[in-house]
């Protein structure tokens, strides 16, 4: 009977299970080449990073984490380097309030690294200096978009607001 309690007990306790990290996409180009190895190297980089989620089925969960960065010399595109880095999770026991950070934050947090390795991978085969993108908090960027979805939510509701009146 103890043990009985014991494996419910431990069947309701929240899991996270890495099940794949996988490259799902990359993209790689140098529109300016040969030219642009030619110019002074002092680039401007733009970084962009995306998420995408897709629920494969009860527990198991797709997170894909868009990276894009542009590097620019003299305003000429040197190269877009797009990656797309993805991981299956298994995600057992949240509640929906502990999956919102899980999915938006820590998975992605998780998958960065692969995504980052392989991104300065492409640059150096594209015969470019190496690039390490750094560190990013995938916490504030979470926030961030909470925060924005939030505002556009109030924005609206104050619009319809104004439209009843």
């Amino acid at each position: 009977m103890a043990e009985d309690n014991a494996a419910a007990q431990q069947d309701n306790q929240p899991r996270f299970i890495i099940q794949k990290i996988y490259t799902k996409d990359v993209s790689f180009e140098t529109p300016n080449s040969p030219a642009v190895f030619r110019e002074d190297w002092k680039p401007q980089l733009d970084l962009q990073l995306g998420n995408e989620y897709t629920r494969i089925d009860e527990d198991n969960h797709e997170i894909v984490l868009v990276v894009t960065v542009t590097a620019k010399v003299n305003d000429k595109v040197a190269f877009i380097c797009e990656v797309k880095q993805a991981g299956v999770f298994s995600l057992t026991g949240y509640s929906d309030e502990e999956m919102g950070p899980l999915i938006g934050s820590y998975c992605p947090n998780t998958v960065f690294p692969f995504a980052r390795e392989v991104v300065s991978d492409l640059v150096i085969k594209g015969g470019f200096p190496q690039l390490v993108l750094a560190p990013v908090n995938f916490d504030a960027v979470y926030k961030r978009k909470l925060d924005s979805m939030q505002q556009a939510r109030q924005e609206a509701a104050a619009g319809k607001q104004e439209t009843t009146h």
